[in-house]
């Protein structure tokens, strides 16, 4: 009996692979929900190539933008919890989400298991070249043109950081959505937008082109292309607009095993822990953080507390 109990638990475990020790055994998919070209898909795509290396096996990115980051966190919550599918996140996706929409279609902190913290940005106000030489030129601009001017942001956070800035600052500015960076940037490249809150990664080519030109940081976390950049609280002397951060992390559908997050996790840590590996993602606008899951999930609820604040106060609400 003892004989036929270990075959059997021997077939079980051999039948499922994100349980085995020797997982990944096939094509790991990594679903990004904002359009190839943002800090999201840069950090994924750096992130699913040496994995694939370390492991042997296929890493690949899946593109699925929208609501938000909503339809492809739906989608991932609804996926099987093999291992074998992994979500990139953002502050939007598990916080914002649900303090700002009316309805929303999965439950961040029910859907997902934590992983780890990928990184933690610095966005930038910028303007075009042609636009404001400085940030009391564009507050002055705003100032006496009521409603006239516009920005762009392309998840709910930098939408945020520009709705507390032109508060804090007596400008009334109309909000123009995009979904993600890449559009965001194209706006204020065809001067659609007078100024945009966006990550780094796709406007630093820009600003270092002399196309655009940044006029201030969320927070004061490094631009290593623009060592003398002040803080938008510096410039509007508000602490309301102090450590504004967009973030990014890693998580799985719910009921994933343990060692399948730990396996992933550990991975990520080295990964960031070797020589130049930080520097190299900072020079592309990405600030590399890994965490533990539980690091990962108290900063969440920490992040959670604070916008809730936030949001009542600016009165966000998303159809």
């Amino acid at each position: 009996m003892r004989a036929l109990a270990a075959l059997l638990i021997a077939l079980f475990v051999g039948h499922t692979p994100a349980a085995a020790q020797d997982w990944p055994i096939q094509t790991v998919r990594m679903i990004v929900p904002f359009p190839a070209g943002g800090p999201a898909d840069i950090i994924a795509r750096y992130v699913a190539e040496r994995l694939s290396q370390n492991w042997g096996q296929g890493v690949i990115i899946e593109n699925k933008p929208g609501a938000n980051t909503a339809i492809a966190a739906a989608q991932v919550a609804k996926a099987p919890a093999d291992g074998y599918t992994l979500f990139v996140v953002m502050d939007v996706t598990m916080v914002l989400n649900p303090l700002t929409m009316k309805s929303i279609s999965y439950d961040p902190r029910r859907d997902f298991v934590p992983i780890t913290m990928l990184s933690k940005n610095t966005s930038l106000l910028t303007v075009h070249a042609d636009g404001p030489k400085t940030m009391a030129e564009l507050i002055a601009k705003g100032r006496a043109n009521p409603g006239k001017l516009n920005f762009g942001a392309g998840i709910i956070t930098t939408r945020l950081a520009g709705e507390l800035f032109n508060r804090e600052t007596g400008m009334s500015v109309q909000y123009v959505p995009f979904q993600g960076s890449p559009p965001t940037v194209q706006a204020l490249l065809s001067k659609s937008v007078d100024f945009i809150v966006d990550g780094q990664a796709a406007s630093l080519p820009l600003i270092q082109s002399g196309t655009f030109r940044a006029l201030a940081k969320t927070n004061n976390g490094p631009v290593l292309a623009l060592p003398n950049l002040k803080t938008m609280a510096q410039e509007a002397n508000s602490s309301e607009l102090e450590d504004i951060s967009t973030w990014i992390g890693l998580v799985a559908p719910t009921g994933t095993p343990q060692n399948v997050v730990d396996k992933v996790q550990s991975a990520i840590a080295k990964m960031f822990a070797e020589p130049g590996v930080k520097e190299r993602l900072l020079n592309m606008g990405i600030n590399a953080t890994a965490s533990t899951p539980a690091e990962f999930n108290d900063f969440m609820n920490r992040e959670t507390a604070r916008w809730s604040k936030v949001v009542k106060e600016v009165n966000i609400e998303l159809n």
